[in-house]
């Protein structure tokens, strides 16, 4: 059985302290030698097989002309606000010098020429989109080839020759464009300090001693480190996303402090009843350690279930999430005993400043325990579940109507990709987003690029060109490119819009539907339409497509978990609604804050943008994994008290309020982890924070303290309700109070209650 495996396991660690820890150090040196021998950057692409986009690139890669690479754009305008590319002598000398200097650069492929377009007139310059009709701002667009052929190394050597360039020429210089997107280093370090700060803090609230606050917070660096090193190893056999680390830290600190936080509350209890410092770790990590390897274990699962969106970038993704969320669990059960043993009783013990802290309010609060603190439950908590079960309707329409009411703006969530508008004017890719779309219009900030195979059809490119540049939403239509030897053509398109505009979005739904099929005909000629703004829109649209298929699975594999758990059939199914009802309401919070602005300058929002399109099934996925953490941990203790007395009520208000203080540390942790990020430049970091610690704050009170009990109380004895021949059907559960505590402990098995 699992308890007797995890009760050796922790025992033995507990033991032979140092062995574990030296093990835990080795594994961690050796992780971060190997992800600096043989690691790789992060590197966004977001394709899909069997998008329209993809189709794009892959004939424009067929027609050999560079154009489905990579590209950045160096965006200038003279210092001597009053001067102009047209009638400044030295500006245009300077901007002939930094073109060449671009164009020497590794892997250039080619730039625009505006210096040239400049020589050859104004108007030619401008009519090429290469300077603006004021003259004040010129755009050196360089092309790069695919990004398999790059690295991080590009975009360093492209950074540091603008810094250089600055301090050289007249010119401002601004930097941006895709190459920044695909290799730019998140930024989660600030974030990461942050979150273990506040962790620790509320630790040492919560147990009132610096050791029992270290504990977790060690274990957590340590499965960290090796974690993000491992994901650092896999980037360099394939395209990690920049995102998968910051989500990775996030995720990781959260939980695995969480799970040391269970494991380290029941060892605590079990020392308080006088028990050996190395059997209160095996005990401790057989019982506490049982619901986290199924919680971490469900959030592994419900990550790698990503795949169903056929986004290759998604399922790496959650991949390298899901291997920092398995070390962890790994870390719960093996380091975490190793340090509870090598603590030894000082653990029982609470240090002077905590004793101190007993004197006041936040003391008070601080040392109130319940049964896996070594305690009875705090009399304050029994009073207020105690009142929600005497008055569950108020309570239960109550909650659930608040919930839905923030649930309401999901109504109007719209998914797309933030450009770089959205990023803080600290950042050059703003203030070069900036300068192209006062010199040249917002469209430009987001080219199309339609790639068209006539097939023997000489008039299929004009028809095209004609209509797509009649369109309302195309502001301009650069000079057709034509491959010689493929006969294939590129077309460089500009809408009106920004990239990450609904009506952009618009507009290439209404050139794939109907502008192109009405000028190709019914021939053989084919065109798609693709660059970035069409990539990140068929993204979004997919991952769209496949949350209701994602969701559902979740659902189903959530209940009959549950099911197994507490062989009941009303208790996973209120749990997979509530569950429900506090991610709908926190996709709600989110659409308010990014979409309509609501308080977004408190976390540094500067511009409202869409819901990221990957993050509404990413949070799903994290969300309904670390639900189970509570929903675990608490309905545990709840059928305990069941079987023990089995009165509903009595079981309600003593499980609740047992586990109230627990479960509340541990959401408070998880929000001050995730609330760090949400103040990160980038908006996606931002979204991640701030969805995360929105969902785990409601799921810890308005569910776990408030809807819960009061759904419990009106269900009743139908709680518990399980059919005869079902019961005899399904397995023992992983996680089942009815005997893998006796098995863990030695005491007698208490009687199993199903209704029939």
């Amino acid at each position: 059985m699992l308890s007797k495996a995890l009760l050796r396991l922790g025992a033995g660690a507990a033991r032979h302290p140092w062995r574990v820890i030296a093990a835990w150090l080795i594994a961690a040196t050796l992780a971060v030698l190997a992800a600096i021998a043989f690691g790789g950057r992060t590197a966004d692409s977001m394709t899909a097989p069997g998008l329209d986009s993809q189709r794009a690139a892959e004939l424009i890669e067929r027609s050999g002309t560079g154009q489905e690479g990579m590209t950045a754009q160096v965006v200038v305008t003279p210092l001597d606000g009053a001067a102009t590319f047209f009638d400044h002598g030295s500006a245009r000398t300077a901007l002939t010098r930094l073109q060449t200097e671009v164009k020497r650069l590794p892997h250039v492929l080619g730039t625009s020429d505006p210096a040239g377009a400049l020589d050859a007139g104004g108007d030619t310059a401008v009519r090429g989109g290469l300077v603006s009709a004021d003259g004040r701002i010129a755009v050196v667009r360089v092309q790069y080839p695919d990004q398999s052929r790059l690295s991080a190394e590009d975009l360093d050597a492209l950074v540091d020759l603008g810094d250089r360039l600055r301090a050289e020429l007249p010119l401002r210089i601004e930097m941006g464009g895709n190459l920044f997107y695909a290799f730019s280093d998140p930024d989660g370090g600030a974030s990461e300090l942050t979150g273990l700060l506040a962790a620790a803090a509320i630790l040492f609230l919560a147990f009132g001693s610096l050791v029992a606050a270290a504990l977790p917070i060690g274990m957590a660096v340590f499965g960290l480190t090796v974690g993000v090193a491992t994901m650092t190893v896999l980037a360099g056999v394939t395209d990690v996303p920049t995102f998968a680390p910051v989500l990775g830290s996030m995720v990781g600190l959260g939980v695995g402090i969480d799970y040391a936080l269970f494991v380290l509350a029941r060892h605590r209890e079990y020392l308080a009843r006088g028990l050996d410092p190395h059997e209160a770790a095996g005990r401790a990590v057989a019982t506490a350690g049982r619901p986290v390897v199924f919680a971490g274990g469900t959030v592994v699962v419900s990550i790698l279930g990503l795949a169903v969106a056929n986004v290759p970038f998604m399922t790496v993704g959650g991949l390298a999430v899901s291997i920092v969320v398995l070390t962890m669990v790994v870390a719960s059960v093996t380091l975490l005993p190793a340090f509870l043993g090598a603590a030894g009783p000082r653990l029982a013990r609470v240090g002077r400043v905590g004793r101190a802290l007993r004197t006041r309010r936040l003391g008070r609060l601080a040392r109130r325990r319940d049964p896996a603190a070594g305690a009875a439950p705090a009399a304050g908590w029994r009073r207020w579940i105690g009142h929600v079960s005497r008055h569950p309707v108020p309570y239960a329409v109550g909650a659930a109507g608040l919930l839905l009411t923030a649930t309401l703006p999901v109504l109007g969530l719209r998914v797309g990709l933030p450009d770089d508008g959205s990023l803080p004017q600290s950042r050059t890719e703003r203030r070069a987003y900036d300068l192209v779309a006062e010199g040249f219009g917002p469209g430009t900030n987001g080219p199309l690029v339609i790639a068209a195979d006539p097939a023997g059809d000489p008039g299929v490119l004009d028809r095209l060109v004609g209509a797509v540049a009649a369109d309302p939403g195309i502001a301009s239509v650069a000079p057709t490119h034509i491959d010689r030897a493929t006969g294939i053509a590129t077309l460089v398109v500009f809408p009106t819009t920004s990239p990450q505009d609904k009506a952009t979005t618009d507009t290439i739904a209404r050139l794939r539907t109907d502008v192109l099929p009405t000028a190709i005909g019914h021939g053989p000629a084919r065109a798609h339409v693709g660059g970035a703004a069409a990539s990140l829109s068929d993204v979004g649209q997919r991952t769209s497509q496949r949350l209701p298929v994602f969701v559902a699975a979740v659902l189903a594999m959530s209940f009959l978990l549950l099911m197994l758990v507490f062989r009941s059939i009303l208790v996973p199914l209120k749990a997979v609604l509530l569950n429900l009802l506090s991610i709908g309401a926190a996709y709600g919070i989110m659409v308010a804050v990014f979409q309509w602005g609501w308080g977004g300058a408190l976390i540094g929002l500067e511009a409202t943008v869409p819901i990221v399109s990957f993050i509404p099934m990413f949070l799903f996925a994290i969300l309904f994994g670390l639900s189970m953490d509570y929903e675990v941990f608490l309905l545990s203790r709840v059928r305990e008290e069941y079987l023990r007395t089995g009165d509903n009520g009595t079981a309600i208000v003593e499980g609740v309020s047992g586990t109230a203080r627990i479960i509340t540390s541990a959401a408070l942790i998880m929000v001050a982890v995730f609330l760090s990020f949400a103040v990160a430049e980038d908006p996606s970091t931002k979204m991640f924070g701030l969805g995360l610690a929105t969902a785990i704050f409601i799921d810890a009170t308005v569910v776990r303290m408030v809807l819960v009990p009061a759904t419990m109380t009106l269900l009743g004895r139908t709680n518990w309700w399980l059919p005869k021949w079902l019961d005899r059907m399904l397995p023992r559960g992983p996680v089942d109070t009815d005997d893998t505590d006796a098995e863990s402990t030695g005491e007698a098995p208490r009687p199993r209650l199903v209704d029939r």
